[in-house]
């Protein structure tokens, strides 16, 4: 393995990346960092970034480059970032973040950004038959067949479809994504920094891929 491994995975949500980037985390042995993380860790924590963070979320704003730049700078200054390395997931978003993120990783640049390309039709039928108990989250793949009344296995509560996972609300949201992140991915490409993995088939398989990417920059 790469010591220390320091990645981007990027990719259209719906794409599984989240479960992957959790179990490469647990395989490289390296914390995964998502914008989301670290958020939360600094608004539970009290950090000036954080509480200026909470502010802006608390009045349904979006939180800004600036602040997002310093919550990732902060972050990856930790020592087991520094020591083991890390993967980052959802960060950056735009070409801007990425050029402050070399900034920030000037000494220890990142290894490899990988794009886990899923086609946007499958993204779409992925996302659209997902289902959610209402009472405990449990997450829940629709086949067509269910009755009309949907119990959840775990804890007997109401399975039912997110406002934000209709077709329409889902296409909004990819357009979102290729708006911002479709430049960063051909920015990255153009350093030759970007190496693209199929990210459909079996977890198994595309966990495979990965990997097979990461020890191809050793």
């Amino acid at each position: 393995m790469i010591p220390g491994a320091r990645l981007i995975i990027l990719g259209r949500q719906g794409a599984g990346k989240g479960t992957q980037c959790v179990r490469l985390s647990r395989h490289l042995v390296v914390p995964h960092i998502s914008t989301g993380d670290m958020l939360r860790a600094a608004t539970r924590e009290g950090t000036e970034l954080g509480l200026m963070a909470k502010e802006i979320m608390d009045a349904g704003g979006l939180v800004g480059d600036d602040i997002m730049i310093g919550l990732v700078d902060e972050r990856l200054g930790r020592p087991d970032a520094t020591t083991r390395g890390y993967i980052l997931d959802g960060f950056p978003r735009t070409v801007a973040q990425a050029d402050a993120l070399d900034g920030i990783t000037s000494e220890r640049p990142i290894h490899v950004v990988i794009d886990l390309d899923v086609p946007r039709e499958i993204v779409l039928e992925r996302i659209s038959a997902r289902r959610v108990c209402r009472d405990c989250g449990t997450n829940y793949t629709a086949s067509g067949q269910e009755s009309q009344t949907w119990i959840c296995d775990v804890c007997g509560g109401d399975v039912q479809q997110r406002d934000d996972d209709t077709p329409d609300a889902v296409n909004r949201r990819l357009d979102l994504y290729e708006s911002q992140t479709s430049p960063l991915i051909e920015h990255y490409a153009a350093q030759g920094r970007l190496m693209v993995v199929n990210g459909v088939g079996r977890p198994d398989h595309v966990f495979k891929r990965l990997t097979d990417v990461v020890e191809s920059r050793r």
